[in-house]
């Protein structure tokens, strides 16, 4: 279209080797042919895009101007071309209440309900129609209910972008943003849009999320910025150039969308269904031959077998678990932790390890200024270093961090103004200081920047005259936890330039001084984590020796160690021998000072291999890739749009104590899950394996001459009512009384079954038991008439062991729920009335059945049937509890494993109260040399000479280690 053109997806700028360039916009001429880019020095070779890339833009709406659009404007264009939003892929509410009768079980069902019309059992099949819709209508109401609490949590994490309208840059849901806005691109931002560079520095942007590629890419004026990609360096203004569905991503989202990895839990739920479902299948196809070799109709036998099928197998498991984890994600945000993935619950249950970056988690991320601010230039007042780091800050925008906020709310802003800022390079994690080109009122040009002493004094010409008074400040500063900004002056700059330093003279001005003080909560939260297991290591870019003096007075460990000892990004992509290689230097240490980006994911890596859970939290763009990494990664209040994308779960509370909270409400919902698979576990062996001895052992006609079936069977609709009762009442379990464990939680699948087979062993034993009483019941020195009880027709033997069943599968869950007695723990209040009501309606079934294929019993054989349910009950608690004692026994050997573990790894540590002398921070020493023992010894040698030579190795060493201990 006139005007129009095409954004070609992966175009090559010509100054630029590399092969990853970013998307580029190239306008068409009037043939169709490609022409000039519009700037003279980006032009790009002609690349043909595949058609699904090429998205067509409106020229007419990039004329935005300094200002950027008006509310008018913007208001008119969010009309015409609709939110910022990709259109999800939602399924019609009446598609899932169509697909809850067209499941496994479902399909199972009206396999059945076809088998009585033919058989025409007319009464049986009218009550399973009616069960069908019911347990339909009330899958679809909890699948909806989960699905809204997701849905609900998602919304809260809507992503924010900065824009500038009616000539003031303001923060605006990003969903708001239209064609022509121009919007502020920064590190650690999520790109918003489609959005066209304006003229300025080069930027930084990792597109991994959309063509895979590994490294940043660079952007310049004129490319095309894609939406769903990070700014991970630099900082740079552009023109919004289509939102929504036109933007790139929005033509591929269903592509990245399909990708669909099945999570830990999701494995763990198909092993156990699996193997139950491969079980079920043997032996109810065992039952359906033996009834069909003593002559039952086919279709009898066949409706028998697939309901018993039905019953058996643990179709709603997954959603009993997913449910319960999306009501504990509600319970979460309460909690100010918003799930970004349900299965992350069952991991953060699981975490061991926690990686924790030490500013704005540990520590309150309020820079306090302190009074002390020594200068180094002659002639310097505290005020002129302030206006110096001031004028380093872009100080007519809203502050990006803690320190420019600090900076630029010490001093009256307004003189500033007479200055104009020609260049600017914004604070970037491998650089770690910032630099401003600014025009004086006189005239004159110079630079002014801000950040890191030891890199600043770098760039300092008198750096030999002040480095051992510069050294000194430091370091004493360190000791006491402040932290130390330096700033320098260029008075003589080589190029307006700020990110270049060739032919500046610069001069160091003074040290700006800041203490971010722990939050109140920090230590007491460490202790309360190492209480429940969990292991705490600070991660931190600042110098070791404040590092050391935040661990000291939080309690935590001292042995910090700098991240030398580690393998470069380039050496750890890959890897498998991390763990093997660095395990013992990682796991000894308390924590880490002075790393990069890549040190951080290299840690949780080797964390990872050695077999930790591990957790990583983080809020900026540098941490995104160990977030990523890590087993369950966590963005921390005010994270970065990046780093909240990595992340699995995002919290909206400050510092460390929401974490802990977080791991803890997990595990009381692993609790509720594990409860759940054991009890399931339990019921489908007692029900199985039931039916099993009773279709092939138990045979009524050999007990008495009048009952004229050859084995026993319970009727079709009884079964599935007990399944019904089981799945539609056990849901309430999400809302159990469950209580942490102290312990990490982990799927200990072999001590899952045997406790449940030991449970279900028990039940299914009593319920033989009551049937071979019941059959007896002709006898007349039985025990029914011993009890005085009136003999029992077949159908009278049914329905009592129908509600023997069901009642001894409601109260598996008391004792599913509990390693010890069950009353030890004080069940839910919808758990126990959910319970009841399912045992309740089991009784009045049993009493009053209304079909003619079983029929009621007694008020008192009801009675006695609970009393010897209740009996049963107690002694299955009891063998629950025999089996647990038997695990922990067969355990010890394990056990004395781990604490073989815990003590070298606690001599591999060393006293907290360890100290290092000022000499020793000051010539640069690693204190892995000063308070680790190397994990990597040499060979030894194989003859004597060589011997003698490692020894005074050995022996200098040594010396050499006395000798700095003494200074």
């Amino acid at each position: 279209m006139p005007g129009g053109g095409l954004m070609r997806g992966f175009s090559k700028k010509e100054k630029d080797e590399s092969e990853m360039a970013p998307l580029r916009y190239t306008p068409l001429n009037g043939s169709g042919n490609e022409g000039s880019s519009g700037n003279g020095d980006h032009a790009t070779a002609p690349v043909s895009a595949e058609p699904e890339m090429e998205l067509e833009i409106d020229e007419s709406l990039m004329n935005t101007g300094e200002d950027g659009l008006t509310t008018t404007e913007a208001t008119a264009r969010l009309r015409e071309f609709g939110p910022n939003a990709l259109e999800e892929k939602v399924v019609p509410k009446w598609k899932k209440f169509v697909a809850q009768f067209t499941g496994p079980m479902p399909c199972m069902i009206w396999t059945a309900i076809f088998i009585e019309g033919l058989i025409a059992d007319w009464p049986n099949l009218f009550v399973l129609l009616v069960l069908q819709i019911v347990n339909g209508t009330v899958g679809f109401y909890e699948d909806s209910k989960a699905g809204d609490a997701v849905a609900a949590l998602k919304a809260s994490l809507k992503p924010q972008a900065q824009v500038k309208r009616d000539g003031q840059w303001k923060n605006i849901n990003a969903a708001h943003l239209v064609p022509g806005d121009r919007v502020a691109l920064n590190a650690g931002a999520g790109v918003p849009a489609d959005c066209r560079v304006c003229a300025g520095p080069p930027i930084e942007i990792d597109q991994a999320a959309l063509t895979g590629e590994s490294l940043p890419v660079t952007f310049s004026e004129g490319d095309v910025a894609k939406m769903g990609s990070t700014v991970v360096r630099g900082e740079i203004d552009a023109i919004v150039a289509a939102t929504g569905g036109n933007t790139f991503f929005g033509k591929t989202a269903s592509m990245i969308q399909s990708v669909d990895e099945i999570g830990h839990f999701q494995k763990i739920l198909i092993r156990i269904t699996t193997f139950l479902l491969g079980v079920s299948l043997f032996l109810v196809s065992i039952c359906l031959v033996y009834m069909l070799a003593n002559s039952e109709p086919f279709l009898d036998a066949l409706a028998f077998a697939v309901v018993l099928l039905v019953a058996s197998i643990p179709i709603a498991m997954q959603v009993v678990c997913t449910t319960t984890m999306a009501l504990g994600s509600r319970k979460l945000a309460e909690q100010k932790a918003i799930v970004a993935r349900l299965s992350a619950i069952e991991e953060l249950a699981g975490m061991n390890m926690l990686c924790s970056d030490k500013t704005g988690t540990l520590t309150m991320n309020k820079m306090v200024l302190q009074d002390d601010l020594p200068t180094f230039s002659p002639g310097l007042t505290r005020n002129h270093v302030l206006q110096a780091a001031a004028l380093a800050a872009k100080w007519k925008e809203p502050a990006k961090d803690a320190l420019d906020t600090l900076t630029l709310n010490a001093i009256d802003l307004k003189p500033l103004d007479a200055f104009t800022q020609l260049d600017y390079m914004p604070f970037d994690p491998a650089i770690k200081r910032t630099c401003s080109t600014i025009r004086a009122p006189d005239g004159s040009v110079f630079k002014v920047t801000k950040g890191a002493p030891q890199i600043v004094l770098d760039l300092c010409k008198n750096k030999a005259e002040i480095e051992d008074a510069f050294n000194a400040k430091v370091v004493d500063l360190a000791t006491r936890g402040i932290r130390a900004l330096a700033v320098a002056k260029a008075s003589k700059v080589g190029s307006e330039d700020a990110s270049s330093t060739a032919g500046d003279t610069w001069e160091m001005m003074g040290i700006l001084t800041f203490l971010d003080p722990p939050r109140p909560d920090t230590k007491s939260t460490i202790e309360r984590a190492g209480h429940y297991g969990i292991e705490v290591k600070m991660i931190t870019g600042d110098q070791q020796a404040i590092a050391i003096e935040t661990c000291r007075v939080l309690g935590m460990g001292m042995n910090i160690v700098t991240p030398e000892d580690l393998p470069t990004g380039d050496q750890a992509i890959g890897s498998r021998v991390l763990g093997q290689d660095y395990g013992e230097i990682v796991e000894s240490a308390d924590g880490f000072a002075q790393v990069f980006p890549d040190h951080k994911f290299i840690i949780v890596e080797i964390l990872r291999q050695k077999g930790w859970m591990c957790g990583m939290t983080g809020d900026g763009v540098n941490d995104a890739p160990a977030l990523k990494r890590a087993d369950i990664g966590v963005a921390v209040q005010g994270a970065t749009d990046a780093a909240c994308a990595a992340a699995d779960i995002v919290l909206t509370a400050p510092g460390l104590s929401t974490i802990v909270t977080a791991i803890l409400y997990s595990r009381e919902i692993f609790q509720r899950m594990k409860n759940y698979v054991i009890y399931r576990i339990a019921c489908t062996f007692q029900l199985l394996f039931f039916f099993f001895f009773a279709v092939t052992c138990m045979h009524p006609s050999l007990y008495w001459d009048g009952f004229d079936a050859k084995y026993f069977k319970m009727p079709v609709t009884a079964l599935v009512i007990i399944t019904i009762l089981n799945d539609g009442c056990i849901i309430s379990i999400a809302y159990d009384h469950v209580k942490a464990s102290r312990k990490p939680e982990v799927w200990d699948l072999g001590q899952v079954f045997i406790v449940a087979i030991v449970a279900g062993s028990i039940a299914l034993a009593s319920s033989l038991i009551l049937l071979d009483l019941g059959l007896d019941s002709h006898n007349p020195h039985g025990w029914f008439a011993k009890l005085g009880l009136e003999p029992l027709d077949y159908l009278q033997v049914q329905a009592m062991m129908y509600l023997k069943v069901s009642l001894s599968d409601f109260l598996t869950v008391f004792a599913a729920r509990t390693h010890g007695p069950f009353f030890s723990r004080r069940p839910g209040l919808k758990l126990t009335i959910a319970a009841i009501v399912a045992m309740v309606t089991s009784t009045l079934l049993a009493r009053y059945w209304p079909l003619p294929d079983m029929e009621g019993i007694s008020w008192k054989l009801c009675g006695l049937t609970w009393l010897y349910v209740i009996i049963w009950f107690i002694i299955q608690d009891v063998g629950k509890m025999i089996a647990y004692w038997c695990l922990f026994l067969t355990s010890t050997g394990f056990a004395s494993q781990e604490r073989e573990v815990a003590d070298r790894k606690r001599q591999l540590q060393r006293s907290n109260r360890q100290s290092l002398t000022r000499e020793s921070i000051r010539r640069g020493k690693k204190v892995g040399e000063l308070v680790r023992p190397s994990t990597r010894l040499p060979s030894a040698p194989s003859d004597v000479a060589g011997a003698m030579t490692r020894i005074a190795e050995l022996e200098a060493v040594i010396a050499d280690l006395k000798n700095s201990l003494r200074k």
